[in-house]
Parts: structure tokens; C-alpha cells; sequence
């Protein structure tokens, strides 16, 4: 059994009687959740896109195949095989008939696999975010109108602009408030400089274009160390995805 959340998530409607572009959020959300390198850049007409998400689930997520035997699903005849591998995995639907509904289940089997192998992290961290019954909160629905009314006013104030999914939205006001208002921000802005006492390099033959040129400069060398942060960010979390390989002694192979 899965939690209601998770259950929610992964069926809160019927696929095949949705619009197509309820079906593209629907697969987004769910490639957004398994960190798929490009979850917004592709289209469910493209063959090719297609291949390479049904490729990229069973290599990162799946692994019901060995890994010599996951080129079946690369070759020219990568259809026939894909819709054999989903028949294999019990899948309801006929990959050649209801292509975007097959995707999308292939997706919530991903989802499911993700959960069994990180339900104790993600447990451990809902039960710190729980609102207790003691605070008096009620459950918040995100697909709420009242919830989406609350995000566009929220989004309008800090000049977001608008997108389709209301949880990206909350998450960039989310990145924007922690970068403006965040402790390490605060404190930069309490940080005073005095101009005089720094060296531009270059004299402009003017004190006022000296100065000016003195504070772009302190703001290109500010830039620059948020750039190196976020690098470095970048480089631990692709070290702790590639240096935590999933292995099976047991079976003698990297895999389920």
C-alpha cells in the first residue's frame, strides 16, 4: 500500500478521457518528480522523445531488462519491443493504441519503484512538515481554486511570471523570497563598503564615472561568487547521483 498522498498523485484522474494538454502536465509533473533531465522540452508526437523517456526509465529508474538487453528498446524496431517490455511489466495499456496513456503508466510504476526505494527519507521528512491537528491549519489542497488564487496574488506581487503549473510558481516565489529576504542575504545587505577604498584599475578622467565604475564592478564580483555557489551546488548533486550506484551483490550486477 501506498500512502494517499502518492495515490493521489499518480491518479488523480482519468488519462485517456483528459484533454492532451492535461495529459502533457500530467506526464511533466511526473518526469519533473523523477528529476528527468528535461522534463518541459519535448513533445508526445516526437518519436524520438518518446524513445529517449521510455530509454532513460528503464536504464535510471526500472531496470527490469539486464543491461544487454536494453537495446531493444534503442533499435529501429524499438515500438514492436516497447510495447513487448510493457506487456511484461503488466502495463493496461497497448503501447500502439493508447501511446500517451502507456507512457504515463510506465511513468507511475517508475514513481512507485522511486518511493519503495526511498520511503524511509521521504517518511522521515514528511513527518518534520506535518501540520499537527494542535495548530488548528487546515489540510491544504493545492488544486484548489482558492490555493491558485492565493499563488497568481503571491506571484503578481514579486513580478513572477506566469506558468501553467502552480507548484513551479510557489517554488520560484519560494527561491525568489530565500535570495532577497534569506539569512545569508540579510546579512550581505548589512555588509558596507565604502567606495573610496577600492581600486578600479582604470581611471574614466571622471571622480562620478570612477565611482560608478567602481560599484559595477563590486556587483560583477558579487554575481560571480553566486555563480561559483550555485556550481558548486550543481557539482555535489550530480557526485550524489553518480558516485551511489544501486547494486545487487546477490545477482552479481549493477540493478534491481
Amino acid at each position: 500500500m501506498y500512502p494517499p498522498l502518492l495515490n493521489s498523485f499518480l491518479c488523480n484522474f482519468n488519462f485517456l478521457s483528459s484533454s492532451g494538454f492535461e495529459q502533457m502536465l500530467s506526464i511533466q509533473r511526473k518526469l519533473r518528480t523523477l528529476q528527468y533531465h528535461s522534463p518541459d522540452h519535448f513533445s508526445l508526437s516526437s518519436d524520438d522523445d518518446v524513445r529517449n523517456i521510455v530509454n532513460w526509465l528503464e536504464n535510471q529508474k526500472i531496470r527490469y531488462y539486464s543491461i544487454k538487453d536494453r537495446s531493444v528498446l534503442q533499435g529501429e524496431d524499438w515500438k514492436r519491443n516497447t510495447a513487448s517490455y510493457l506487456k511484461q511489466l503488466k502495463c493496461p495499456y497497448g503501447f500502439e493504441k493508447h501511446q500517451n496513456a502507456a507512457l504515463d503508466w510506465l511513468l507511475n510504476y517508475a514513481v512507485r519503484l522511486e518511493f519503495a526505494d526511498q520511503k524511509d527519507n521521504i517518511n522521515d521528512q514528511a513527518a518534520k512538515l506535518r501540520i499537527t491537528e494542535d495548530e488548528n491549519v487546515a489540510p491544504l489542497d493545492v488544486n484548489s481554486v482558492q490555493f491558485k488564487n492565493s499563488v497568481n496574488k503571491l506571484r503578481e506581487f514579486l513580478r513572477i511570471p506566469p506558468h501553467h503549473d502552480y507548484l513551479q510558481v510557489l517554488k520560484a516565489c519560494r527561491i525568489l523570497v530565500e535570495k532577497r529576504l534569506g539569512a545569508n542575504a540579510v546579512k550581505r545587505s548589512g555588509d558596507k563598503m565604502t567606495l573610496s577604498t577600492q581600486e578600479i584599475g582604470f581611471d574614466l578622467g571622471e571622480t562620478s564615472l570612477n565611482e560608478a565604475g567602481k560599484a559595477l564592478r563590486l556587483l560583477h564580483i558579487d554575481e560571480l561568487r553566486l555563480l561559483q555557489t550555485q556550481i558548486n551546488e550543481a557539482i555535489v548533486a550530480a557526485q550524489s547521483q553518480t558516485a551511489d550506484p544501486k547494486t545487487d551483490t546477490t545477482l552479481g550486477k549493477v540493478g534491481r
